[in-house]
């Protein structure tokens, strides 16, 4: 007879329960019986358990592998946008094509001043005066000449003196046709030359033709006035109560002036822009603007056109902000600072309060647009003053840089995302095999 010693491991007393047995006493068969009925839950368990060490095995090197890939390429990771290290980098190694500039906001006279005037709209905002009885082509004139002795334009001599003049002792006043200007600048009178009156005043044109009727005419008196005036006019078009054509009554009509004349504006002064062309320049003017600065009221000229048109100024918020949003103006006038405050500041999660930037495009001297970066560090006490005298412009881009330190952070929370399915499925495995 043959016993088996008493089992350490669940294996050997399988194994011992699968050797044949000799001639055992009665309790030893007893035992023998209880080790057959539990011969497959022990199988079982055994399975179980090299099951668990294999997937816990293949778990910890995944994780190892993730973290190893993670480390080794965290430039790779999922980010709205670079942080402060890399924005500076980036601008040293900026294009000959397109050169950068960084100006570091650290003091007053680091702020921009702010220009709300185009450099050649000085020329136009005060243009010498022009007279607003100039004559020119189009024009319609209304013509009266007087006479007295004899008379060449008199109804007695027209109808019962054929080819002669008439002799009246009193003053005759003859009133001709409406005579346009031609589109050469010409108008033609009877008994007189073809005149060349365009560029001329309504005083010089009559000059012009009493000289030419001397001769035929004794003293003869001429008045001319326009009845339509089209050199004296400025085209008015856009958000205008009434627009079209409007003639300047005297030479200092201003763009207040004529906006009123024309029926006012339609819409939001803060989003309203008047556009002046003249000749072959043109200038803008927000009507938000003529009422901080009554410089830009600017001298209306006969032959200008101007234009209201509906441009609402906006600014662009992107990178760790609160939110990410074009923003439009609320007022004329916007500092940096509320611009930040309106963004909703900066994410204190990801974002970092030293790595504020405003990007925009200033004309230099000759008119060139060149790209500058403005930095300011906000975890400076004197910078908050500064943001409040730095003035945004239309299309200004702000952006809220990335804290370095985020990157780790953002590692394990992508390692989380990835291993969260896998443990829940590993963990429903095992209480499933325990039931």
């Amino acid at each position: 007879m043959r016993r088996c010693a008493r089992p350490r491991h669940v294996e050997e007393a399988v194994t011992c329960a699968d050797k044949p047995a000799a001639v055992l006493p009665r309790h030893a068969v007893a035992s023998e019986a209880l080790v057959h009925r539990r011969r497959p839950m022990l199988r079982r368990s055994v399975k179980s358990a090299r099951f668990r060490v294999h997937s816990a095995m293949h778990v910890k090197n995944s994780i190892y592998l993730v973290l190893l890939v993670g480390l080794a390429g965290c430039a790779t990771l999922p980010a709205n946008g670079p942080t402060r290290g890399q924005i500076e980098k980036s601008v040293q190694k900026a294009e000959s094509d397109l050169p950068i500039q960084l100006v570091q906001i650290e003091n007053v006279a680091d702020v921009p001043v702010s220009a709300t005037v185009a450099p050649f709209a000085s020329t136009l905002l005060e243009p010498p005066p022009l007279p607003t009885d100039m004559v020119g082509a189009g024009d319609v004139l209304d013509v009266n000449i007087y006479e007295t002795g004899v008379t060449l334009f008199s109804s007695g001599g027209a109808s019962g003196m054929t080819g002669q003049v008439a002799a009246s002792p009193g003053v005759q006043v003859q009133k001709l046709p409406p005579i346009r200007v031609d589109d050469n600048g010409y108008i033609t009178l009877p008994y007189a030359e073809r005149l060349y009156v365009e560029g001329h005043t309504v005083r010089e044109v009559e000059a012009m033709v009493r000289a030419s009727l001397q001769g035929m005419s004794q003293n003869p008196q001429v008045l001319i006035t326009l009845s339509q005036s089209i050199t004296n006019s400025i085209i008015v078009g856009g958000e205008i109560a009434k627009p079209g054509r409007l003639v300047l009554q005297t030479n200092r009509e201003r763009l207040s002036d004529v906006i009123a004349l024309a029926g006012g504006y339609r819409g939001d002064t803060k989003d309203l822009l008047a556009r002046v062309f003249r000749r072959d320049n043109m200038t803008d003017v927000r009507l938000n603007d003529l009422v901080d600065n009554p410089s830009l009221d600017m001298r209306i000229s006969p032959g200008d056109r101007l234009m209201i048109l509906d441009d609402p100024r906006t600014y662009s918020v992107l990178g760790a902000s609160g939110r990410v949003a074009q923003i439009p103006f609320n007022r004329s006038s916007v500092s940096l600072a509320e611009a930040i405050a309106t963004a909703g500041g900066v994410n204190p999660d990801i974002g970092n309060p030293a790595a504020i930037f405003l990007f925009r495009y200033v004309k230099d001297e000759q008119g060139k647009e060149i790209p500058i970066v403005y930095h300011l560090n906000m975890m400076k006490a004197g910078t908050y003053f500064l943001a409040q005298r730095f003035v945004m412009k239309d299309q200004d881009v702000l952006y809220f840089g990335n804290a370095a330190a985020n990157r780790p952070g953002k590692l394990a929370q992508l390692v989380s995302q990835l291993f969260t399915p896998l443990m829940t499925v590993t963990n429903a495995v095992r209480i499933l095999q325990n039931n």
